[in-house]
């Protein structure tokens, strides 16, 4: 009887392929959160600033449940893959927006939209570890199931600020004044065009 290669049986094992994905996710949680903590300190003194730093709290928030999670599993934390999430959101930085010194009312667009993908993300990975929780006790079903709840309402509040910014930056009738006159930039004042909290 021919037996699978050790590198095959590796390939195949339940708990590495676990600690893979949780690896990749702990990645992007650490991408995501320097990546709003970036947007909170750009947007200190506008209107979206107060909201910016409470989702860059929840999300740093779901970045150290993870880890407490993987802790549970055994889960050793792979630190070049976590080296590859900080390299990615620093090469983002470097995306094309239309400007090459000062930021654009495009970049807020991009970076709303790779956080909220982001977002998600950490929405399947919550689902996921929910499923696994009816076979594994080491993980708390019910504390999954609060985490997804967070995860889609930070998913609304990162829609709403993605359409304003979307409006902000591609609406000329938000760019002009009343008789048609270009008006002033106001997005350091306003924040994503005069988004205003619900």
């Amino acid at each position: 009887m021919r037996h699978k290669p050790e590198r095959s049986r590796r390939a195949s094992d339940p708990d590495r392929l676990l600690g893979l994905y949780l690896n990749d996710h702990l990645a992007g949680a650490g991408a995501g959160v320097a990546l709003l903590r970036r947007m909170t300190r750009s947007h200190a003194d506008t209107a979206a600033g107060p909201r910016l730093t409470e989702l860059a709290e929840a999300v740093t928030a779901d970045r150290d449940s993870l880890r407490e999670i993987m802790t549970a599993l055994d889960v050793p934390l792979g630190h070049r893959r976590m080296l590859l999430g900080v390299l990615a959101e620093k090469a983002g930085r470097l995306k094309l927006n239309g400007r090459l010194i000062s930021r654009s009312p495009l970049s807020d667009v991009l970076e709303l939209e790779a956080v909220r993908v982001g977002v998600e993300g950490k929405k399947e990975l919550w689902r996921a570890l929910r499923i696994l929780s009816r076979s594994d006790s080491r993980i708390d079903g019910e504390a999954m199931g609060r985490l997804l709840a967070r995860a889609e309402r930070q998913a609304d509040v990162l829609e709403t600020l993605r359409l304003t910014a979307v409006e902000g930056a591609f609406d000329t009738r938000a760019h002009r004044g009343p008789q048609g006159a270009p008006s002033r930039p106001h997005a350091r004042t306003r924040g994503f065009a005069g988004w205003r909290p619900a």
